[in-house]
C-alpha cells in the first residue's frame, strides 16, 4: 500500500492534489489543512498517504502532517464515519481542537461540523476518548478563539490564504459583532470575514 508521497505538486485544489512521481500522476484527496499549507503547483511535496481500497475504488488521502493523518485513521475506526467525513471533520476542526473536544466530551463542537449528528458525536466520545493519549493537549485558548468555537480556526485559514493576522482578525471581530452566533460556525463566520477583508 501506499504510505508516502514525493513528487511534483502539478495541480491543487481545496479538496485535491496531483502529485508526480516518476512519470506518475497521483490524484489524493486533502483536506482544507493540508490544502492551505502546500506549496505552490510546480514544487517538491511529500505526503503522508492513507490508502483505502473499497471493492470499486482505490482511493489516497494526504496529509503534510503526521499528527493529523494519525488522528484521521483513529476517526475513520468509529462506525458511521468514512474517509470523506474524516477529511471534512478535520477540515472542521483543527487535530487539536478535536482531539479537546473528544476528550472533554464537548458535542456541541463535534456536531458543529457539517455531516456530524448528535448520535455520532457521542459515538466518537465513547469510542476514541481513552485512545487519543498519545496526542498532545490543545495549547491554551488565544484571544481569537474567545470570540467562538470557529475563530481560531478561520483565524488560521485566513493567515493561510495570505491575509495579514492584524487585519484577518479585525474582520473576525467585525463579523462576530455584527451577528455574535457566526463566532459559533466555520463556513459563516470564514464567508463573512473574507467579504469584510475584501
Amino acid at each position: 500500500m501506499i504510505a508516502h508521497l514525493r513528487g511534483i505538486l502539478i495541480a491543487k485544489l481545496p479538496g485535491q492534489a496531483i502529485v508526480e512521481c516518476a512519470g506518475v500522476g497521483y490524484d489524493v484527496a486533502i483536506g482544507i489543512p493540508t490544502f492551505t499549507a502546500l506549496p505552490s503547483q510546480g514544487a517538491e511535496v511529500a505526503l503522508h498517504i492513507h490508502t483505502q481500497v473499497s471493492e470499486d475504488a482505490i482511493a489516497l488521502f494526504g496529509f503534510l502532517d503526521l499528527d493529523e493523518k494519525r488522528l484521521f485513521e483513529r476517526l475513520i475506526t468509529v462506525s458511521g464515519v468514512g474517509p470523506r467525513l474524516a477529511v471534512k471533520m478535520l477540515s472542521g476542526l483543527s487535530p487539536e481542537r478535536t482531539v479537546a473536544a473528544i476528550r472533554a466530551q464537548d458535542h456541541a463542537s463535534l456536531t458543529r461540523i457539517p455531516g456530524v449528528g448528535k448520535k455520532l458525536a457521542e459515538r466518537l466520545v465513547v469510542e476514541l476518548r481513552d485512545k487519543l493519549d498519545d496526542f498532545a493537549a490543545a495549547p491554551a485558548q488565544t484571544p481569537a478563539a474567545q470570540l467562538g468555537a470557529a475563530a481560531e480556526d478561520v483565524l488560521s485559514a485566513l493567515v493561510n490564504l495570505g491575509y495579514q493576522r492584524p487585519v484577518a482578525i479585525q474582520a473576525i471581530e467585525t463579523a462576530v459583532e455584527r451577528d455574535p452566533s457566526a463566532g459559533e460556525n466555520f463556513d459563516n463566520l470564514f464567508r463573512s470575514a473574507l467579504k469584510l477583508i475584501r
